[in-house]
Parts: structure tokens; C-alpha cells; sequence
């Protein structure tokens, strides 16, 4: 199958074309032809899929065909500032040639900002790109008006959730004609997810797709540490071997502070990711990230939800994340669009139920790899065997997160 089989707008396929997408990935050759058709749709699948093509192009497609006139028909929440860009750049490339228009609002930033947003708005771009409180803001204002919304779409509908914009999503919806098409997607299905898609859509199509694995292309490797081995293992990885695009996770931003500056002064060109930066910073940093002059990038798990970039080769846990659908998320953002790509997590001695937890979650036991000999003894705490009962400890630790739930 290919993308001219959805038999889009012409403007709309030349702008698929002029970006090299050629072949639909699953959830959009699933998800395309239930949009096209008006159906509301819940859409469950992990990071790197191209779940955002998914929704955005046969969107494109219905709005080019109804004779746009420059009226906001669509609006999609997002999470963080950092995906609603990455949204409108999308949207930007593919109707390239439509001469459809959208807009990222989204809050931090100066007053100029703001106002250069608000203006925006007023021009009724066809397609608004928000985060929850910001988009408040403008609706408080007068400013923006949703009446004229046809089509709805919350993006990592989780995520926000996970973040406390429940009640900022219903106030929105409140403003926008109930007669409406809607479209749900998340990684995750928890309970809360479920009622929220249960009190906005009307008669949903369903698609699930293998949230909580990771794809069959990371390598997927441990090194046990004691925390003081921890920096000078990163350091060696990233001397050693010939990785070109790599970011590192951690668990506070104290610690991506701390191991910036010891990665720095061991001479590696590395930028620390968080919320002390200015917008036009953390900007500037992802720009150089995504365009190969910054090899090296440090951030909490709101970076592995704010940042789409391919060619990632390695993901580094410098700490084992508390949830194990973080560590989906977190080594997603490598062996993206079917490429190949390396996951490696350190343990210390608190982490070994972390590790078991993730390793029931996925199915299968991490490889665990022999610590280098210059950094002196490995800890010798709890030896890491596979499980016998892979399967039903998976299903197991499912039931504990989330009892009572159904997975879609």
C-alpha cells in the first residue's frame, strides 16, 4: 500500500511526496480510512509509529476539500510546547502546497510571544496547535473563539492527563460544538483515559497497537553500578563508541545538572535540557540536537515525550525510571521508523525491582553487559536472571498498575 491509495487532495500528495513518505506505517494505514470516513476514533499505540501523520493527513485532506475559508476548524491539544511544534512543522510541510495554515500556541516565553500568538489567532489559521493553559488563557481573553471547530484531536491524551490538564480539557471542550468529529490518541489506556473518551466521543472506532513494547529494533542492554560509577561509565560509552546522536535520562533535573557538568569537563560536547532555560534556549537546544551539531543531550522524561527527532543511535538511562511505561517511552526515541538503535540502563543496587518490573512489562530479560574493568568491581547485589514466567508475570504487573482496567 501507498499513500496515493488514501487518494488524497492533490496539493495534499504532493506535499506527502516533496517530504519522501512513501509507504503508510500500520496505524496510519489503519487509522486514515476510519478519519476519512467521519468515524470518532481512540487510537493506542507507542512513540515512533507516525501516529501524528495519522491523524494530520486525512485531516488535511478533508479540510482542502471543503473550500477552506481561513476559519479555525481544527484544533489539537498536546501536552508540552515541544510536541505542539513539532505538530505545526508537520503541518507546515505536508500542506506545503494546500495553503492551509496553522499556528502552535503554547506557554513560557516573553510578552512578545504571547502577543505574536494572540495575533495569530485573529488571522483564523485553519488549524490550532495548543497546550491546555495557554490555550485558556486566550480564551479567557476574548480573544479566540472554538465555535467554528469541526474536528478535534488531543494528542498524547495521556500525558496531559498525567500532567493535570483534565479539568483545563473540559473547559475547552465546553467552548466547541458538541456536533464534531473526535480523535483520542494516547500510549497508554489507563482508567482516567477511558472516561475522558468515554464523556467526548460519540460511538469510537478502536485501534490498539502494542503499547508496552519496545520496538524489535533497539538493542536493549544493562550495566550494574554503584552511583559513583555511573558518570564515568557515560563517559566511556560515549568515547568508546561511535554513536553520533545520543540522549540521557535521568531522574531530576539536579542530576542532569550535576552530569553535564561532569560529562564537560571530561571534554564532551553535551547540553543539559529543563526548565531553567529560557523557551529560546531549550529551542535553540533542540535545533542543534535534531541537526547534528549537538551530539549529546541530557533531560528528564519530559524529554521523551517533547522531542521527535530520527537518527537517534543511542538512548542512556542514568537512572532506572519508577514507571515502566517511562522506559518505553524513553528508549522509543531511538530505532525510530524501523532503524536499529541502543538502549542502555544503569542499575544500582535500589534499582532491582525497577529492572524486574520493566522486564515483566516487556516480556523478556534485558542483556546485561560486564562493566569495564578500569572503573574497578561491579556490585555484587542480586544476580539478574531471566524469568521463567514471562508471560503471566507480564500480565501479572498489568493487573497491579491498573486493576480493573481492559486494555483497548
Amino acid at each position: 500500500m501507498t499513500f496515493q491509495d488514501f487518494n488524497f487532495n492533490e496539493h495534499l500528495t504532493e506535499g506527502i511526496l516533496s517530504m519522501g513518505y512513501n509507504t503508510p506505517t500500520l496505524i496510519q494505514e489503519m487509522a486514515i480510512p476510519l478519519i476519512l470516513e467521519g468515524k470518532d476514533l481512540i487510537a493506542c499505540a507507542q512513540t515512533g509509529t507516525g501516529k501524528t501523520a495519522s491523524y494530520l493527513l486525512p485531516i488535511l485532506h478533508k479540510i482542502s476539500q471543503s473550500g477552506h475559508e481561513h476559519r479555525t476548524t481544527t484544533l489539537i491539544l498536546a501536552p508540552t510546547r515541544e510536541l505542539a511544534q513539532q505538530i505545526d512543522q508537520q503541518v507546515e510541510g505536508l500542506a506545503y502546497f494546500t495553503g492551509l495554515s496553522s499556528i502552535a500556541v503554547y506557554g513560557g516565553g516573553d510578552g512578545i510571544v504571547y502577543e505574536q500568538q494572540r495575533r495569530g489567532i485573529q488571522n483564523k489559521v485553519d488549524i490550532l496547535i495548543a497546550t491546555p493553559g495557554r490555550l485558556i488563557a486566550h480564551l479567557t481573553s476574548g480573544v479566540l473563539k472554538l465555535d467554528q471547530v469541526k474536528y478535534l484531536i488531543l494528542d498524547e491524551a495521556d500525558r496531559m492527563l498525567d500532567m493535570g490538564f483534565m479539568g483545563d480539557i473540559m473547559r475547552i471542550i465546553r467552548d466547541i460544538p458538541a456536533d464534531r468529529q473526535t480523535l483520542l490518541f494516547s500510549a497508554t489506556m489507563p482508567g482516567p483515559i477511558r472516561k475522558l473518551a468515554n464523556s467526548i466521543l460519540r460511538h469510537p472506532e478502536q485501534i490498539n497497537l502494542a503499547t508496552s513494547q519496545p520496538a524489535e529494533g533497539i538493542n536493549q542492554q544493562i550495566y550494574k553500578v554503584h552511583e559513583d560509577q555511573k558518570a564515568k561509565l557515560v563517559t566511556l560509552l560515549l568515547k568508546n563508541k561511535n554513536y553520533t546522536s545520543t540522549i540521557i535520562f535521568a531522574n531530576t533535573k539536579d542530576k542532569v545538572k550535576q552530569l553535564n557538568r561532569e560529562l564537560r569537563a571530561a571534554h564532551i560536547k553535551v547540553s543539559a535540557f529543563h526548565s531553567d532555560f529560557e523557551q529560546n534556549e531549550r529551542e535553540k537546544i533542540l535545533l542543534d540536537f535534531k541537526n547534528r551539531t549537538l551530539p549529546v543531550i541530557i533531560g528528564t522524561d519530559a524529554l521523551s515525550r517533547g522531542i521527535d527527532v530520527e537518527g537517534i543511535d543511542l538512548v542512556i538511562n542514568y537512572d532506572v525510571p519508577s514507571d515502566p511505561e517511562d522506559y518505553i517511552h524513553r528508549i522509543g526515541r531511538t530505532a525510530r521508523a524501523e532503524t536499529t538503535g541502543t538502549a542502555i540502563t544503569l542499575v544500582n543496587g535500589r534499582d532491582m525491582r525497577k529492572l524486574k518490573n520493566i522486564e515483566q512489562l516487556i516480556g523478556k530479560s534485558i542483556i546485561e553487559n560486564a562493566l569495564p574493568p578500569e572503573l574497578g568491581e561491579a556490585p555484587a547485589f542480586e544476580e539478574h536472571k531471566p524469568s521463567d514466567n514471562r508471560n503471566r508475570n507480564r500480565n501479572k504487573f498489568k493487573k497491579r498498575k491498573n486493576p480493573g482496567n481492559k486494555t483497548a
